[in-house]
C-alpha cells in the first residue's frame, strides 16, 4: 500500500467518522474530552483524586459513543478514563448542532 493509498484510507474514514458523529450527537447531552478521546454521553461521573501529591482524574460513563476511528464498534456500555491530564466536560446546546451541511472541512 502506498503512502497516497493510505492517505485516502484515512481521509475515508474520518468522513466515515465524521457522518456518524453528526447522525449520533443530538442523541447525547455531554461531550467529555481527555487527552486521548473524545466521547459523547448523557451520564457521567467524575472524581479527583490526589495521591502523595499527584492529582489525577477518574470519569465514568454509561452508554457512551467514542470519536476513534481505529474502533469498529464505537458505541461502548461502560468507560472508565483514568487521566493525569486536563478533562474537559461540556453540556451540550441542542440549538447548535445543525450540522447537517457542514462538511467543509471534508470536501477537497
Amino acid at each position: 500500500m502506498s503512502a497516497e493509498d493510505l492517505e485516502k484510507y484515512e481521509t475515508e474514514m474520518e468522513l466515515k467518522l465524521y457522518r456518524e458523529y453528526r447522525d449520533v450527537v443530538g442523541l447525547f447531552k455531554y461531550v467529555i474530552e481527555t487527552e486521548r478521546r473524545f466521547y459523547l454521553t448523557n451520564d457521567y461521573e467524575m472524581q479527583v483524586h490526589s495521591v502523595q501529591g499527584e492529582v489525577f482524574f477518574e470519569v465514568s460513563m454509561a452508554d457512551a459513543w467514542v470519536w476513534d476511528m481505529y474502533r469498529p464498534a464505537r458505541f461502548v456500555k461502560q468507560v472508565r478514563v483514568l487521566t493525569f491530564k486536563d478533562v474537559n466536560i461540556e453540556e451540550l446546546n441542542k440549538a447548535d448542532l445543525d450540522l447537517s451541511s457542514d462538511e467543509a472541512g471534508f470536501n477537497s
